[in-house]
């Protein structure tokens, strides 16, 4: 049987769980379009958010049977799941599609470094930024590196951007207003961002 057989594209609704972090897992599923958000439970039930995937990321970790992370759909997502035995049985089967998961995971690998970095060295201004900019480059994989600028709903309310951040949430709302007011990015409706010009963005953000 091979893995496309028993693959399944589906949506999910903003705000549905795909993942538990007290659940087995029984599929793993790569990100088509949307935002996925990861979230770790405290043992005090507070929760903290870990980290963001986007297109094309993989969602789950092979040979483990069970979540450590809660996944949640923070935007309507786009996902394509497969049987988590399946997949593990073709990665045995074909070294190829393992070496591209271990790429794939060392690529989180470097990035989930980089946000270390941002959240414990980089000033407030600067890790707004920074969050717009990690929207602006993974929001539509499909128009490259080369892009000059882009447009999204962001996918966090102000109150999980300041959790993310560790910052306030009065604080991420004047940063907001501050590169508004340096017309660095444009604001609709409180929610949808555009950026004209990712590199001003960039500089912004320490780049």
């Amino acid at each position: 049987m091979t893995l496309s057989r028993s693959t399944k594209r589906h949506k999910a609704e903003t705000g549905k769980e795909l993942m538990s972090d007290v659940g087995s897992v029984d599929r793993f599923s790569n990100v088509l379009s949307g935002v996925v958000k990861l979230t770790k439970t405290l043992s005090d039930g507070r929760q903290q958010i870990v980290g963001l995937q986007f297109a094309p990321d993989f969602l789950g970790r092979p040979f483990q049977a069970e979540s450590t992370v809660t996944a949640e759909a923070a935007t309507e997502v786009e996902l394509c799941s497969f049987p988590r035995q399946a997949l593990e049985r073709m990665m045995k089967e074909q070294p190829d599609l393992e070496h591209r998961l271990l790429e794939q995971k060392l690529r989180e690998l470097d990035q989930a470094r980089e946000w270390m970095v941002a959240l414990g060295r980089k000033t407030a201004a600067e890790k707004i930024a920074s969050f717009l900019l990690m929207i602006a480059r993974n929001i539509d994989p499909a128009a490259g590196p080369e892009r000059r600028g882009a447009s999204f709903d962001l996918p966090l309310s102000r109150a999980e951007i300041a959790d993310f951040l560790g910052l306030t949430v009065e604080t991420v709302s004047r940063q907001i207003t501050r590169l508004r007011g340096e017309k660095v990015i444009r604001v609709e409706n409180n929610r949808h961002v555009t950026v004209d010009d990712i590199q001003r963005l960039a500089a912004r953000a320490g780049d």
